[in-house]
């Protein structure tokens, strides 16, 4: 059972969008506060998951789309039960880098999977774990591919530009049928600025 004290925090857009940056910024932010806090990531943060990341991302054989949502929802099934539920269960403040809205957003909106089918193995995998803040920092495609040039790619950058445009329109809709989950932000401000947006909203949510 997840603690009146815990807090889930997610951060999810395109590529290039700096959502890791941003999830490790909080954290050290809220450590800093002596307040326990976790931060993970998906696919991966287990044993399983980092296998799972590695075959999803960096393998050259094909996978189906929907073969994708049982490999990313099986990561994080087992990230769910070994790390996020025992923290939250704790007190502790969970931030994850992508969860459930990824999928949603890059097998659904982007490869055109049937969106009622995501739902379903999403729920089934995060067995009623829902993020009390999901922070999306949305950056237009050619921005965000622009910046992640001269890192190696992998499967998903190399997609096509209508795949990542469906990808962020995904996004989008997603946090326009849930405005109060979510805080969607202009990524391409500067660093400093789009920390100081999450931390207003984030410092109102976290306990004592």
């Amino acid at each position: 059972m997840k603690s009146k004290m815990s807090l889930f925090i997610t951060f999810e857009g395109g590529e290039g969008c700096g959502k890791s940056t941003q999830a490790r910024l909080l954290y050290r932010r809220i450590t800093k506060l002596a307040i326990p806090a976790l931060l993970t990531y998906e696919p991966g943060g287990t044993d399983l998951g980092k296998r799972i990341k590695h075959l999803v991302k960096y393998s050259r054989i094909t996978i189906d789309p929907l073969a994708e949502t049982m490999l990313f929802n099986a990561s994080r099934a087992q990230l769910i039960e070994d790390i996020i539920k025992p923290a939250l269960e704790k007190g502790t403040v969970v931030i994850c880098d992508r969860y459930t809205d990824s999928t949603t957003a890059y097998q659904g909106h982007g490869h055109g999977l049937d969106l009622s089918i995501v739902k379903t193995v999403n729920s089934m995998a995060a067995q009623g774990v829902v993020p009390d803040l999901t922070v999306l920092l949305d950056v237009p495609v050619e921005i965000g591919l622009e910046r992640k040039k001269k890192i190696k790619p992998d499967r998903f950058q190399t997609q096509s530009w209508d795949f990542h445009k469906g990808v962020r329109a995904g996004f989008l809709k997603l946090a326009k049928a849930e405005p109060k989950r979510w805080l969607v932000i202009d990524a391409t401000q500067n660093q400093e600025t789009i920390a100081g947006i999450i931390w207003q909203r984030v410092s109102k949510l976290l306990p004592g």
